[in-house]
């Protein structure tokens, strides 16, 4: 019952915002505003989904239907005033779990379930959380204040933006991951596709400074996910 109810409101979503709706809508929300029709279209046809998936059972699911729908108008509404100000990436991972929220309320009311956190008292979970923590946000600040002895400006040769942030996250989690289930192989896999990618650009910039950046940042970030992944294996052994 829980299971089924939360996947048809999830299919629901998922069909309402991503499949059946256009980009002109979206731009014409951005333009509008509140004031424009197809923000209230985009709600109907929500209401319509959650209808259908509910199997036009109106008089045990009228209510959430109307709930889902309103508050999607309205949290969809916010999220647009905001961005017309000015455009910040991070509102649509807001905006996706703001609806969540309200599907899981739903499902709540309908059900029995409750949400566990008693995960939260085993040491084990608990070290792992905080594994992740340091080897994403906390290396990224450490990494940033160790790099910015460097000008890299006077030899920059471009960029996307925050591109360097993510794919050291994302390669500080790979190692950690590789470092905790023993696949250290892995690693050196994973260093070799790095090297590769980076290879053109940095012989395209010709500029030792460049290089010399570019290791010494990928070497210091490997180094923090194999040292904290490490450290992970030592002290669960305690726990």
């Amino acid at each position: 019952m829980i299971l089924t109810l939360s996947l048809k409101l999830l299919l629901a979503h998922l069909l309402g915002d991503f499949v059946l709706q256009p980009s002109s809508w979206v731009k014409n929300k951005l333009t509008f505003g509140i004031r424009s029709p197809y923000l209230y279209w985009h709600g109907l046809i929500h209401a319509v989904l959650l209808l259908v998936v509910l199997e036009f059972n109106w008089s045990t699911y009228g209510s959430a239907i109307l709930v889902i729908a309103f508050s999607h108008l309205i949290i969809d509404g916010i999220k647009i005033s905001l961005e017309r100000r000015q455009s910040r990436p991070w509102l649509f991972w807001v905006d996706q779990l703001a609806h969540l929220i309200i599907l899981a309320l739903v499902v709540k009311h309908y059900t029995s379930y409750f949400i566990e956190l008693g995960f939260l008292n085993n040491p084990n979970t608990l070290l792992l959380i905080v594994c992740l923590v340091l080897v994403t946000g906390v290396s990224s600040v450490i990494l940033k204040i160790i790099m910015n002895q460097w000008d890299l400006q006077r030899f920059s040769i471009g960029s996307l933006e925050n591109a360097g942030l993510y794919i050291g996250i994302l390669e500080r989690l790979f190692v950690f991951t590789f470092v905790i289930t023993d696949h250290w192989q892995a690693i050196g896999f994973l260093i070799a596709a790095k090297s590769a990618f980076r290879f053109g650009d940095l012989s395209k910039a010709k500029n030792k400074k460049m290089t010399e950046y570019v290791l010494i940042g990928t070497l210091i970030s490997f180094g923090l996910a194999i040292v904290i992944g490490i450290l992970f294996l030592r002290f669960a052994t305690f726990l």
